[in-house]
């Protein structure tokens, strides 16, 4: 299956879960709780109110060599928003990527996202595992701070 594929299927439409497509072009679902989207939507104002631009995105589906993966939230800089457009999936990553970790999620899974992030060009890949938690990766690996927003905690 395409993302093209599951965007036109009817009956994946309105789900209560998130879904991606992994490697083989298969759906994986992942459910979202509703305090997940309460830090979704204060990530979005977070990022907002730090950025005065380009673009902030949910929902953000970038096409990996390990399926399409679908960023909770990132920020794409203005040359990403020129080159990209609206294209669905993304062919690149944007240059920062975020996960609300779920409970559901294993580390496994959130460091394979990182490192697929990174390799489609994040700049930096976030895992919130909790309000006041936040991991940021750049190439060099884990590291102390953002470089593009000072304040990183929701």
């Amino acid at each position: 299956m395409q993302w093209a594929d599951v965007l036109a299927d009817p009956s994946l439409k309105n789900l209560p879960f998130k879904i991606e497509l992994n490697e083989k072009g298969h759906i994986e679902m992942s459910p979202a709780s509703n305090f997940h989207g309460f830090l979704q939507s204060e990530l979005v104002w977070l990022l907002r109110s730090q950025l005065d631009t380009g673009r902030v995105i949910t929902e953000c589906s970038i096409d990996t060599p390990k399926g399409v993966k679908v960023a909770d939230v990132a920020w794409c800089s203005p040359a990403f928003v020129e080159e990209q457009g609206d294209r669905t999936p993304f062919t690149k990553a944007p240059e920062i990527c975020v996960e609300v970790v779920s409970p559901s999620n294993t580390f496994v899974e959130m460091q394979d996202k990182v490192l697929l992030y990174l390799a489609k060009g994040a700049k930096e890949v976030w895992l919130v595992k909790m309000p006041g938690t936040t991991a940021i990766y750049r190439s060099e690996g884990e590291v102390n701070g953002s470089l593009f927003v000072s304040k990183t905690v929701v």
